[in-house]
Protein backbone atom coordinates (compact mmCIF):
# COMPACT_ATOMS: atom_id res chain seq x y z
CA UNK A 1 0.00 0.00 0.00
CA UNK A 2 2.91 2.06 0.67
CA UNK A 3 4.59 2.05 -2.75
CA UNK A 4 0.47 2.26 -4.27
CA UNK A 5 0.33 5.46 -2.27
CA UNK A 6 3.78 6.75 -3.04
CA UNK A 7 3.41 6.66 -6.75
CA UNK A 8 0.36 8.20 -6.37
CA UNK A 9 1.63 10.80 -4.65
CA UNK A 10 4.45 11.78 -6.75
CA UNK A 11 2.12 11.29 -10.01
CA UNK A 12 0.32 13.97 -8.42
CA UNK A 13 3.32 16.40 -7.68
CA UNK A 14 4.48 15.65 -11.60
CA UNK A 15 1.41 17.26 -12.54
CA UNK A 16 1.20 20.47 -10.44
CA UNK A 17 3.03 22.01 -13.25
CA UNK A 18 0.63 20.84 -16.15
CA UNK A 19 -1.37 23.66 -18.06
CA UNK A 20 -4.52 24.20 -16.63
CA UNK A 21 -5.86 27.08 -19.51
CA UNK A 22 -8.46 25.22 -21.36
CA UNK A 23 -7.46 25.20 -25.61
CA UNK A 24 -6.64 22.37 -28.14
CA UNK A 25 -3.96 19.88 -27.41
CA UNK A 26 -2.84 17.55 -30.20
CA UNK A 27 -2.06 13.93 -29.52
CA UNK A 28 -1.67 10.71 -31.47
CA UNK A 29 -2.98 8.95 -28.28
CA UNK A 30 -6.47 9.91 -28.93
CA UNK A 31 -9.27 7.33 -29.85
CA UNK A 32 -13.11 7.13 -29.81
CA UNK A 33 -15.00 5.18 -27.34
CA UNK A 34 -18.14 4.61 -29.70
CA UNK A 35 -21.79 3.97 -28.59
CA UNK A 36 -24.22 3.86 -31.19
CA UNK A 37 -26.79 6.80 -32.10
CA UNK A 38 -29.65 5.00 -33.27
CA UNK A 39 -31.94 8.05 -33.14
CA UNK A 40 -29.17 10.97 -34.45
CA UNK A 41 -27.13 8.75 -36.48
CA UNK A 42 -25.93 11.98 -38.03
CA UNK A 43 -23.85 12.27 -34.87
CA UNK A 44 -21.32 9.45 -35.74
CA UNK A 45 -19.31 10.72 -38.64
CA UNK A 46 -18.45 13.96 -36.32
CA UNK A 47 -15.51 12.07 -35.16
CA UNK A 48 -14.03 11.70 -38.38
CA UNK A 49 -14.63 15.18 -39.82
CA UNK A 50 -11.64 17.24 -40.30
CA UNK A 51 -9.56 18.73 -38.15
CA UNK A 52 -9.64 15.64 -35.62
CA UNK A 53 -6.62 14.03 -33.33
CA UNK A 54 -8.41 10.88 -33.31
CA UNK A 55 -6.38 7.94 -34.78
CA UNK A 56 -8.02 5.16 -33.60
CA UNK A 57 -11.69 3.92 -31.99
CA UNK A 58 -13.20 0.89 -30.90
CA UNK A 59 -16.67 -0.25 -30.41
CA UNK A 60 -17.30 -2.94 -27.85
CA UNK A 61 -17.36 -5.55 -30.72
CA UNK A 62 -15.48 -8.17 -32.81
CA UNK A 63 -16.45 -6.23 -36.09
CA UNK A 64 -15.88 -2.60 -37.48
CA UNK A 65 -18.40 0.33 -37.93
CA UNK A 66 -19.19 0.88 -41.80
CA UNK A 67 -19.10 4.71 -41.68
CA UNK A 68 -15.71 4.27 -40.28
CA UNK A 69 -14.37 1.62 -42.72
CA UNK A 70 -12.37 4.40 -45.25
CA UNK A 71 -11.65 6.89 -42.67
CA UNK A 72 -7.87 7.11 -41.36
CA UNK A 73 -9.53 5.66 -37.67
CA UNK A 74 -7.29 2.16 -36.49
CA UNK A 75 -10.28 -0.20 -35.68
CA UNK A 76 -9.56 -2.17 -32.22
CA UNK A 77 -11.66 -5.36 -31.63
CA UNK A 78 -13.33 -6.27 -28.58
CA UNK A 79 -13.85 -9.57 -26.99
CA UNK A 80 -16.64 -7.92 -25.07
CA UNK A 81 -17.16 -11.22 -22.59
CA UNK A 82 -17.92 -14.70 -22.12
CA UNK A 83 -20.09 -16.93 -24.96
CA UNK A 84 -22.40 -19.07 -23.62
CA UNK A 85 -20.22 -21.75 -24.66
CA UNK A 86 -16.45 -21.41 -23.32
CA UNK A 87 -15.27 -23.42 -25.67
CA UNK A 88 -16.62 -21.06 -28.42
CA UNK A 89 -14.02 -19.32 -30.65
CA UNK A 90 -16.28 -17.23 -33.18
CA UNK A 91 -14.33 -13.69 -31.77
CA UNK A 92 -11.05 -15.43 -32.64
CA UNK A 93 -12.33 -16.28 -36.26
CA UNK A 94 -14.15 -12.78 -36.78
CA UNK A 95 -11.01 -11.19 -36.22
CA UNK A 96 -8.60 -13.45 -38.36
CA UNK A 97 -11.25 -13.27 -41.08
CA UNK A 98 -10.73 -9.35 -40.78
CA UNK A 99 -6.62 -9.85 -41.10
CA UNK A 100 -7.02 -12.18 -43.81
CA UNK A 101 -9.86 -12.10 -45.79
CA UNK A 102 -10.80 -8.33 -45.79
CA UNK A 103 -7.11 -7.11 -45.77
CA UNK A 104 -8.07 -5.05 -41.93
CA UNK A 105 -4.70 -3.77 -40.46
CA UNK A 106 -5.30 -5.14 -37.24
CA UNK A 107 -2.37 -4.56 -34.25
CA UNK A 108 -4.65 -4.61 -31.22
CA UNK A 109 -7.25 -6.45 -29.38
CA UNK A 110 -9.27 -5.24 -26.43
CA UNK A 111 -10.04 -8.13 -23.81
CA UNK A 112 -13.42 -8.22 -21.27
CA UNK A 113 -15.35 -5.54 -20.42
CA UNK A 114 -15.63 -4.82 -16.93
CA UNK A 115 -15.49 -8.52 -16.11
CA UNK A 116 -15.90 -7.70 -12.52
CA UNK A 117 -19.15 -5.44 -12.46
CA UNK A 118 -22.52 -6.43 -13.42
CA UNK A 119 -24.68 -6.65 -16.40
CA UNK A 120 -26.72 -4.04 -15.22
CA UNK A 121 -24.44 -1.64 -15.20
CA UNK A 122 -22.62 -1.98 -18.08
CA UNK A 123 -20.41 -4.96 -16.85
CA UNK A 124 -19.83 -8.50 -18.28
CA UNK A 125 -20.38 -10.27 -15.12
CA UNK A 126 -17.47 -13.02 -15.74
CA UNK A 127 -16.04 -15.32 -13.07
CA UNK A 128 -12.34 -15.41 -12.99
CA UNK A 129 -11.57 -19.20 -14.50
CA UNK A 130 -14.37 -18.55 -17.36
CA UNK A 131 -12.91 -15.48 -18.19
CA UNK A 132 -9.49 -17.66 -18.51
CA UNK A 133 -10.60 -20.09 -20.49
CA UNK A 134 -12.34 -17.85 -23.35
CA UNK A 135 -8.86 -15.92 -22.85
CA UNK A 136 -6.88 -19.52 -23.86
CA UNK A 137 -9.10 -20.11 -26.35
CA UNK A 138 -9.56 -16.59 -28.65
CA UNK A 139 -6.66 -14.37 -27.59
CA UNK A 140 -3.77 -16.37 -27.10
CA UNK A 141 -3.55 -17.42 -30.87
CA UNK A 142 -4.09 -14.01 -32.03
CA UNK A 143 -0.85 -13.05 -30.08
CA UNK A 144 0.73 -15.89 -31.56
CA UNK A 145 -0.16 -13.72 -35.00
CA UNK A 146 1.40 -10.66 -33.62
CA UNK A 147 -1.47 -8.45 -32.45
CA UNK A 148 -1.18 -7.07 -29.18
CA UNK A 149 -3.58 -7.92 -26.58
CA UNK A 150 -4.95 -5.76 -23.42
CA UNK A 151 -5.60 -7.04 -20.14
CA UNK A 152 -9.41 -6.94 -19.12
CA UNK A 153 -10.68 -3.64 -18.29
CA UNK A 154 -11.92 -4.17 -14.68
CA UNK A 155 -14.34 -1.63 -12.93
CA UNK A 156 -12.31 1.19 -10.95
CA UNK A 157 -13.20 -0.38 -7.80
CA UNK A 158 -11.01 -2.17 -5.55
CA UNK A 159 -12.09 -5.37 -6.18
CA UNK A 160 -10.95 -5.09 -9.79
CA UNK A 161 -7.38 -5.74 -9.08
CA UNK A 162 -8.28 -8.90 -6.91
CA UNK A 163 -10.33 -10.18 -10.24
CA UNK A 164 -7.57 -9.87 -12.06
CA UNK A 165 -5.02 -11.37 -10.09
CA UNK A 166 -7.49 -14.25 -9.94
CA UNK A 167 -8.19 -14.47 -13.81
CA UNK A 168 -4.33 -14.27 -14.18
CA UNK A 169 -4.09 -17.24 -11.64
CA UNK A 170 -6.65 -19.69 -13.61
CA UNK A 171 -4.82 -18.93 -17.26
CA UNK A 172 -1.86 -19.99 -15.73
CA UNK A 173 -3.40 -23.35 -14.43
CA UNK A 174 -4.33 -23.88 -17.99
CA UNK A 175 -1.30 -23.23 -19.87
CA UNK A 176 0.96 -25.02 -17.44
CA UNK A 177 1.74 -28.47 -18.52
CA UNK A 178 3.30 -30.88 -15.84
CA UNK A 179 5.77 -29.62 -13.77
CA UNK A 180 6.38 -26.25 -15.70
CA UNK A 181 4.73 -23.34 -14.51
CA UNK A 182 3.75 -20.97 -17.26
CA UNK A 183 1.84 -17.73 -17.06
CA UNK A 184 -0.95 -16.18 -19.38
CA UNK A 185 0.51 -13.15 -20.91
CA UNK A 186 -0.84 -9.45 -21.83
CA UNK A 187 0.74 -6.70 -23.51
CA UNK A 188 -0.94 -3.74 -22.10
CA UNK A 189 -2.93 -2.84 -19.27
CA UNK A 190 -6.79 -1.21 -19.52
CA UNK A 191 -8.19 1.17 -17.46
CA UNK A 192 -11.93 2.01 -16.50
CA UNK A 193 -12.19 5.23 -14.49
CA UNK A 194 -15.31 7.59 -13.16
CA UNK A 195 -14.11 10.14 -10.41
CA UNK A 196 -11.86 12.76 -9.62
CA UNK A 197 -8.16 13.28 -10.87
CA UNK A 198 -6.63 12.65 -7.71
CA UNK A 199 -8.51 9.57 -7.86
CA UNK A 200 -7.50 8.58 -11.52
CA UNK A 201 -4.06 9.40 -10.63
CA UNK A 202 -4.11 7.01 -7.67
CA UNK A 203 -5.94 4.41 -9.34
CA UNK A 204 -3.05 4.11 -12.20
CA UNK A 205 -0.72 4.21 -9.18
CA UNK A 206 -2.30 0.99 -8.23
CA UNK A 207 -2.31 -0.81 -11.38
CA UNK A 208 1.70 0.49 -12.32
CA UNK A 209 2.43 -1.03 -8.70
CA UNK A 210 0.67 -4.11 -9.40
CA UNK A 211 1.58 -4.77 -13.22
CA UNK A 212 5.19 -2.96 -13.47
CA UNK A 213 6.78 -2.11 -17.16
CA UNK A 214 3.65 -2.54 -18.54
CA UNK A 215 1.84 0.19 -20.36
CA UNK A 216 -1.35 1.76 -20.13
CA UNK A 217 -4.52 2.54 -22.02
CA UNK A 218 -7.62 4.04 -20.47
CA UNK A 219 -10.16 2.98 -22.55
CA UNK A 220 -13.15 4.64 -20.80
CA UNK A 221 -12.90 7.62 -18.33
CA UNK A 222 -14.59 10.73 -17.40
CA UNK A 223 -15.84 12.93 -14.37
CA UNK A 224 -19.62 12.22 -13.85
CA UNK A 225 -22.25 14.44 -12.98
CA UNK A 226 -20.64 17.16 -11.71
CA UNK A 227 -21.20 20.97 -12.55
CA UNK A 228 -19.19 21.98 -15.99
CA UNK A 229 -16.46 24.09 -14.74
CA UNK A 230 -15.34 20.97 -12.57
CA UNK A 231 -15.74 18.47 -15.43
CA UNK A 232 -13.90 20.75 -18.16
CA UNK A 233 -11.04 21.20 -15.40
CA UNK A 234 -10.81 18.05 -15.06
CA UNK A 235 -10.93 16.81 -18.74
CA UNK A 236 -7.49 19.42 -19.10
CA UNK A 237 -5.81 17.93 -16.26
CA UNK A 238 -6.68 14.21 -17.51
CA UNK A 239 -5.86 14.72 -21.30
CA UNK A 240 -2.76 16.40 -20.53
CA UNK A 241 -1.34 14.11 -17.56
CA UNK A 242 -2.29 11.58 -20.47
CA UNK A 243 -0.02 12.70 -23.46
CA UNK A 244 2.95 13.69 -21.05
CA UNK A 245 3.12 9.89 -19.58
CA UNK A 246 5.05 8.08 -21.69
CA UNK A 247 3.56 4.75 -20.38
CA UNK A 248 0.05 5.69 -21.35
CA UNK A 249 0.06 4.58 -25.18
CA UNK A 250 -3.66 5.55 -25.57
CA UNK A 251 -6.59 6.83 -24.31
CA UNK A 252 -10.70 7.40 -24.97
CA UNK A 253 -12.97 9.82 -23.23
CA UNK A 254 -16.55 8.61 -22.54
CA UNK A 255 -18.27 10.80 -23.97
CA UNK A 256 -19.27 10.71 -27.77
CA UNK A 257 -22.54 11.34 -27.38
CA UNK A 258 -25.41 13.86 -26.64
CA UNK A 259 -25.53 15.80 -23.20
CA UNK A 260 -29.47 14.44 -22.71
CA UNK A 261 -28.63 10.99 -23.30
CA UNK A 262 -25.59 10.43 -20.88
CA UNK A 263 -25.67 8.55 -18.66
CA UNK A 264 -22.48 9.91 -16.99
CA UNK A 265 -24.11 13.48 -16.78
CA UNK A 266 -24.97 16.06 -19.41
CA UNK A 267 -21.82 18.09 -18.77
CA UNK A 268 -19.18 14.81 -19.26
CA UNK A 269 -20.76 14.38 -22.86
CA UNK A 270 -19.20 15.50 -26.11
CA UNK A 271 -22.20 16.63 -27.58
CA UNK A 272 -24.77 19.34 -26.91
CA UNK A 273 -28.12 18.49 -26.75
CA UNK A 274 -28.55 19.27 -30.38
CA UNK A 275 -25.47 17.69 -31.57
CA UNK A 276 -22.78 20.26 -31.90
CA UNK A 277 -19.51 19.99 -30.32
CA UNK A 278 -19.11 21.05 -26.66
CA UNK A 279 -15.71 22.48 -25.50
CA UNK A 280 -14.47 19.38 -24.04
CA UNK A 281 -15.75 17.53 -27.68
CA UNK A 282 -13.76 20.06 -29.90
CA UNK A 283 -10.80 20.02 -27.01
CA UNK A 284 -10.57 16.14 -27.49
CA UNK A 285 -10.54 16.42 -31.60
CA UNK A 286 -8.13 19.38 -31.02
CA UNK A 287 -9.70 22.43 -31.91
CA UNK A 288 -10.77 25.71 -30.33
CA UNK A 289 -13.26 25.24 -27.65
CA UNK A 290 -17.08 26.44 -29.30
CA UNK A 291 -18.29 27.82 -26.07
CA UNK A 292 -21.92 25.73 -26.44
CA UNK A 293 -22.98 24.95 -23.40
CA UNK A 294 -24.01 21.21 -23.00
CA UNK A 295 -27.73 21.85 -22.34
CA UNK A 296 -27.58 24.42 -25.08
CA UNK A 297 -29.97 24.25 -28.31
CA UNK A 298 -29.71 26.32 -31.56
CA UNK A 299 -32.03 26.53 -33.74
CA UNK A 300 -31.74 27.37 -37.63
CA UNK A 301 -33.88 29.53 -39.33
CA UNK A 302 -35.45 32.44 -39.43
CA UNK A 303 -34.87 33.10 -35.95
CA UNK A 304 -31.02 31.22 -36.14
CA UNK A 305 -29.47 33.68 -33.84
CA UNK A 306 -31.64 32.76 -30.84
CA UNK A 307 -30.59 30.01 -28.45
CA UNK A 308 -32.64 28.29 -26.31
CA UNK A 309 -31.90 26.92 -22.90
Amino acid sequence: MVQIRSYAVLAALQFLTARTAAGPLASPKRGLAFTPNATTPQDNSIWIQEPTDLTWYYNYKPTPESIYEDSKLEFVPMLWGAPSNLDDTSFLSTVKTLIEDRDINITHVLSFNEPDGPFAYGGSNMQPAAAAQVWVKNLIPLQEMGVRVGLPACTGAPSGLVWLQNFLSECSKLVSTGDETRNCTYDFVTIHWYGNFEGLASHMGSYSAAFPNKTMWITEYNLNNQDLATTQAFYNMSAEYFDRLEFVERYSLFGAFRSDVSNVGPNAAMLSADGNLTDIGAWYLGRQGTGISPLQVVWSGWLNNWVGY
